[in-house]
């Protein structure tokens, strides 16, 4: 029997991520890199500090469109 911690909740978050999100397209899969890296945060700390929407939801949504992957 071999015994295994359990993973860290960072851990869980970012494997969350991968496993429930299936991208559509390019903007979705930069949305997963971005927050798998914490550039995401990044950006959310620093929108909520000068008081302006970073516009991430729209340009993901624009790249999907622009470059959706194919089924």
């Amino acid at each position: 029997m071999v015994l295994r911690r359990a993973p860290r909740k960072k851990e869980r978050e970012n494997i969350s991520i991968f496993e429930v999100m299936k991208a559509k397209g390019l903007g979705d899969t930069i949305e997963q890199f971005t927050r798998a890296t914490g550039i995401k945060r990044v950006v959310d700390t620093v929108a909520k500090a000068v008081d302006k929407d970073c516009g991430c939801g729209e340009r993901r949504d624009t790249l999907n469109r622009t470059f959706p992957y194919k089924k």
